[in-house]
């Protein structure tokens, strides 16, 4: 053992960093302590609510899926993965007493609801004369690692990213790498203990939920799941600006279900991207895509310093806007949510949402900014909506892009900044493949035809197979008409936002 060692034994819990690999809490604990255990829980007060949107839900079965490959990973190293459905800040401190461990590791989590649970946890350890240590791991840089010359948080982007950059950069400009080793995970022989011998994995039925075929929607999981998808992206790089913005084309990396809950390293993508720029074979796609990446970490910055975006605007005076409201109001946001508003690429988007769990960002654009500004409609219901769907939901950044779409966040786009969806389908589906994907009601319509079915001849739809009001719902909204509207509902901040 190491001259750092404090404790004999010792938990890893693990929430959102489902790896044994460049893994910091993992790597703490193996450095602090003489034997370590290694557990998850499916936490009732997270899994619960979930229950009431239906039994199936693809994270679930995402975690779970993944979680059974830790257990076989560890199994390799004459260990097991000790896994309860339980109510995490009850069963943590009751796990550490059973075990008889001195201290339980973990990764910092920057959600409100998670800081509160953890430190109730923290607590509860405590009394029992125990400790939590808490680490760096799901961000490059966190809370106020990145400031300005002023010494405080950024709240526009560009900046940040600058800072951000420069504190990976040596003087002479080049990435210091070395800033994104990976944390080593490796065990001494018998450091890793396996579960008590009673344990047993419980299956997503014990836990109420349906198992869902994941391979099936194409959704890779675990460790290996994870680094297959960066395999095959690292080829497709050097064009990601190129491509990204196109939902029928394969340009993204499709990693954000795994960096949310950590079957990646968010140094590795990091690294991957500083290498291909520092070696010239990035293309001008790398650096976009390492711009992606520092989204992330920005937005993950914005909500430690500003947790009322969780409730409201990050620009407080947006919460004077007022937003449609009533039966009307309720029969747009349905159509909205089942992909019927009638303007093909949102409905396409929506429908892509709803039977996969994932929308190309692009598309998380449009739909917000029409459920917004076209249809009026509050940001934070369709925010909701989005938490509940999306495969890979994190707080932070599903908060800040609906924010920019409805113009309350920080930096966010102008409020009078109002896509529009025809055109917005025009520049990024041009022959409406993807359209056509999910609305195969629409494959006859010719590519010029496609984005807007409303304006064609009743022979022109005819021709089509397409019905509109049957097969094929009228628009529920009119564009131009609903823009002005944005604009009247805005005024309340216009001299703000200008």
């Amino acid at each position: 053992m190491t001259d750092m060692t404090r404790f004999d034994h010792s938990l890893v819990w693990l929430r959102r960093d489902l790896r044994l690999f460049d893994q910091a809490t993992l790597h703490q604990a193996l450095i602090q302590s003489r034997h370590v255990y290694c557990a998850f829980i499916f936490d009732k007060a997270i899994l619960t609510p979930l229950l009431e949107n239906g039994a199936e839900d693809r994270r679930v079965a995402f975690i779970h899926a993944s979680l059974l490959e830790l257990d076989a990973e560890l199994k390799k190293l004459g260990a097991s993965l000790i896994v309860r459905h339980a109510d995490a800040v009850d069963e943590i401190p009751h796990l550490a007493k059973q075990l008889g461990v001195q201290a339980v590791f973990i990764n910092h989590d920057y959600e409100p609801h998670a800081i509160a649970r953890d430190a109730k946890v923290s607590s509860a350890l405590e009394k029992d004369g125990r400790v939590m240590l808490s680490f760096k791991d799901q961000v490059i840089f966190e809370k106020s690692e990145v400031l300005s010359l002023q010494g405080k948080p950024f709240s526009v982007f560009t900046p940040y990213k600058n800072a951000w950059l420069k504190k990976c950069q040596t003087a002479a400009g080049e990435f210091d790498l070395s800033l994104l080793a990976p944390y080593p995970t490796k065990p001494q022989r018998g450091q890793l203990l396996p579960a008590p011998s009673t344990e047993k994995i419980p299956t997503l039925s014990e836990m109420g939920f349906a198992d869902c075929d994941l391979a099936a929607l194409k959704i890779p999981t675990g460790m290996q799941g994870g680094q297959a998808l960066l395999d095959d992206f690292v080829h497709r790089m050097a064009q990601y600006d190129e491509t990204r913005n196109f939902p029928a084309v394969k340009g993204p990396s499709y990693l954000s279900v795994h960096l949310r809950f950590g079957t990646v390293s968010i140094r590795a993508l990091a690294r991957r991207a500083m290498e291909a720029i520092q070696s010239g074979t990035g293309g001008t796609g790398a650096a976009v895509w390492l711009a992606e990446l520092v989204w992330r970490d920005f937005y993950f910055m914005i909500l430690h310093h500003n947790p009322h975006v969780v409730h409201g605007a990050f620009k407080t005076d947006y919460d004077r806007i007022a937003w449609e409201t009533g039966p009307e109001a309720e029969a747009l946001f349905q159509a909205w949510c089942d992909g019927k508003t009638g303007y093909p690429l949102v409905d396409a988007a929506m429908l892509q949402l709803n039977q996969t769990g994932y929308m190309h960002n692009r598309l998380r654009m449009v739909t917000a900014c029409f459920l917004i500004k076209d249809l009026g409609i509050d940001w934070r219901r369709g925010e909701a909506y989005f938490a509940r769907h999306l495969n890979d939901f994190d707080l932070s950044a599903n908060n800040g892009g609906w924010q920019w779409a409805s113009s309350s966040g920080c930096d966010a786009q102008p409020y009078f900044r109002i896509f529009n969806p025809i055109t917005q389908s025009e520049k990024f589906d041009n022959e409406g493949k993807f359209i056509k994907r999910y609305l195969p009601q629409l494959a006859k319509l010719h590519p010029k035809q496609i984005h807007a079915p409303w304006l064609l001849t009743t022979m022109e739809l005819s021709m089509a197979g397409i019905e509109l009001g049957s097969n094929y719902p009228h628009p529920i909204v009119a564009h131009d008409e609903a823009r002005k509207k944005t604009l009247a509902r805005y005024a309340v901040v216009k001299k703000e936002a200008t």
